[in-house]
């Protein structure tokens, strides 16, 4: 975005804080919101997009809606989860709502909302990177690794899940040394962050590389998020995982409205990959782990589910179709 947009008002880093951060940032937040209020209102665009993060960009997208801007909001809040309230918001501050998960389009007809779907951005992402890999071995022999089964170890990129799944994902190395363990760091953190969790053990981290790490991996365990999605876009057999604090989960278990957490098991609509939740995490990973990486059928079984679910996302050039689809939008009347 920042490549064609021209001059940044600001990164939305400055903006990106969570449940109790929110509290203690609240001022800065506050004086954020306030900035990007007065460069929308300063410069009174043709159309404001804003996308996902609805913490933040729902506010902005009733600000703008407010002054008479036209609102399509691109990925949308997750309300299908938790806080379906939002819905009616959506529908009264924005002009267009584009989705990128095939269920969100019967999901917001319910509400009487004609949303648009064109496919999945990580499509595009995926497929471009798959089309200039080139051979996996060459990767890892030139990251110093050798030929031993790889698996990939993706905990989030926030510290606090980070902290809560990656032990239990690290302590499994000790127990299969015919196996290459390889953290896919996060590149907002720093080594040192990492060091206390694989030191003095076999695991290697790469920073940077996540694509290159899943195309090269026989197996991943996923810490729930978009990274599920591009393991099974990459056809990397998967286990996905989740912890969080125990108030935080129970209050979770009485909002949230989904019967999964991963968004392979939500897009195909049924259970192809476990997930493991909260606790028993080393037990129930080495059971999965097992499972994938010595029952050919389990893995051949995933494989054909994350081909369904590559026709359900589309076509690559999912991000021209919408930018087209936008431009085409504005031209028109009635938007």
């Amino acid at each position: 975005m920042a490549g064609v947009a021209g001059e940044m008002v600001m990164h939305y880093k400055e903006t990106n804080y969570m449940m109790l951060d929110v509290v203690l940032h609240l001022r800065k937040i506050l004086r954020n919101m306030r900035t990007i209020r007065k460069a929308i209102a300063g410069w009174s665009p043709d159309v404001v997009i804003p996308v996902d993060y609805p913490g933040f960009n729902m506010r902005i997208a009733r600000f703008s809606s407010s002054l008479g801007l036209k609102v399509f909001y691109f990925i949308s809040p997750k309300v299908w989860a938790w806080r379906q309230g939002r819905v009616q918001k959506i529908k009264k501050y924005t002009s267009k709502l584009f989705v990128i998960l095939p269920f969100e389009v019967e999901y917001f007809r319910r509400f009487g909302m004609e949303v648009e779907y064109h496919g999945n951005p990580l499509v595009d992402g995926t497929s471009r990177f798959m089309s200039g890999f080139g051979d996996p071995a060459r990767w890892l022999s030139s990251r110093g690794m050798d030929g031993r089964p790889v698996v990939a170890l993706l905990a989030g990129s926030r510290k606090k899940e980070i902290e809560a799944t990656l032990p239990h994902m690290v302590r499994l190395a000790s127990s299969y040394p015919g196996f290459q363990f390889v953290v896919a760091g996060a590149p907002s953190l720093e080594p040192s962050f990492y060091e206390p969790f694989i030191k003095d053990t076999p695991v290697r981290i790469v920073f940077g590389e996540t694509y290159p790490l899943l195309a090269s991996a026989d197996a991943g365990l996923v810490t729930s998020g978009t990274a599920t999605l591009e393991a099974a876009l990459l056809g990397v057999p998967q286990a996905v995982v989740y912890k969080t604090g125990w108030l935080a989960y129970a209050i979770a278990r009485l909002i949230v409205k989904v019967n999964f957490i991963s968004l392979v098991n939500l897009i195909l609509g049924s259970e192809l990959v476990v997930e493991i939740i909260q606790k028993d995490l080393y037990t129930r990973l080495r059971s999965e782990l097992d499972k994938i990486m010595g029952d050919r059928d389990y893995s051949h079984s995933m494989m054909e589910g994350y081909g369904k679910i590559r026709e359900k996302l589309g076509e690559p050039g999912v991000a021209e179709r919408i930018g087209r689809r936008m431009v085409a939008l504005l031209n028109s009347e009635g938007i």
